[in-house]
């Protein structure tokens, strides 16, 4: 099974397949590769797997998605 995760863009460097940013991932920074979200900046919410983001997302979904994660966790034995 694979799982995405949200977080939101705060630093970006390098260009085209080089192209990375930091993101904040519940107050912990990582940093993934942009390459296949080439608009994303500063500011915006994206989906991660595997340190690739793979697509934009709303804040609003990006908010949902963290809402499940925290009660898929808080229900977990």
């Amino acid at each position: 099974m694979c799982l995405a995760v949200a977080g939101r863009i705060v630093e970006v460097e390098g260009e085209d397949l080089a192209r990375s940013g930091d993101l904040v991932v519940g107050g912990e920074r990582r940093v993934v590769n942009l390459a296949m979200v080439p608009d994303a900046g500063p500011g915006d919410w994206v989906l991660f797997h595997a340190g690739y983001a793979l697509e934009v997302l709303s804040e609003e979904d990006a908010g949902e998605l963290l809402r499940l994660h925290r009660e898929i966790a808080e229900s977990a034995p």
